[in-house]
């Protein structure tokens, strides 16, 4: 949507009126902006590629920020809805349910395949991806271990990643299974993968994948 410098926008902060939190928040010509995620300079190609997925192919209405140090994308939102953030809660759950089977699948498969060390090795560039990213709730590699052996159809141990996190985890992960596999095969077997999901919750997250630009990637 827009592309702006620093110069072009307020930014400043909230009370979120349900959490212990600050929210910040950027203006620009009357309109409202909340912060989706921050990128380091050198990182530009990540960050345009994210405002592009999050515009072009979801249709949202976003900023991307260029700043001397960082990149930010920020998505409009009404002030009034910042209290009320949770009300896509249920469907971004299944979401992170399908995610995580597909990881699952791709840890799982290189553990048989290609043996523990390279499934350790796996585990390790995860561990350095959510970090880096800045996943919510995913600081170490026993964290890491904990994702990739949790049943991810238990939804009260999953963890609450927004969209965005989920869409630059799939397009990570299917760059290191090429890596791994030395192929895309693996990306080519979704269905198959995502079997013991209620078929409504399957079909729900099947929708969201085939949106986006990651159904050139997952088929």
């Amino acid at each position: 949507m827009f592309i702006l410098k620093r110069q072009d926008v307020e930014i400043s902060s909230i009370q979120h009126p349900k959490r212990d939190q600050q929210v910040p928040i950027l203006n620009y010509q009357g309109q409202t902006f909340r912060l989706i995620s921050v990128f380091k300079a050198s990182q530009e190609e990540e960050a345009r590629t994210l405002w592009r997925e999050l515009t072009d192919n979801r249709g949202k209405a976003c900023v991307l920020l260029e700043e001397p140090d960082r990149f930010s994308v920020w998505g409009k939102i009404r002030l009034d809805q910042i209290g009320n953030d949770t009300g896509s809660h249920s469907k971004n759950i299944i979401y992170v349910q399908g995610c995580l089977l597909l990881l699952q699948a791709v840890y799982l498969d290189i553990e048989e395949l290609l043996g523990t060390r390279q499934a350790t090795l796996f585990e390790k560039e995860i561990a350095e991806l959510l970090q880096k990213q800045q996943f919510p709730g995913t600081t170490s590699l026993e964290s890491v271990k904990h994702l990739v052996t949790t049943n991810a159809l238990d939804l009260a141990k999953l963890p609450l990643w927004p969209e965005n996190h989920l869409i630059i985890l799939l397009q990570e992960l299917h760059k290191l299974g090429k890596t791994y596999f030395g192929n895309a095969n693996f990306a080519h077997q979704v269905t198959d993968t995502l079997q013991d999901m209620p078929e409504e919750e399957r079909s729900l997250f099947m929708s969201w994948l085939n949106q986006s630009s990651l159904s050139k990637l997952w088929q």
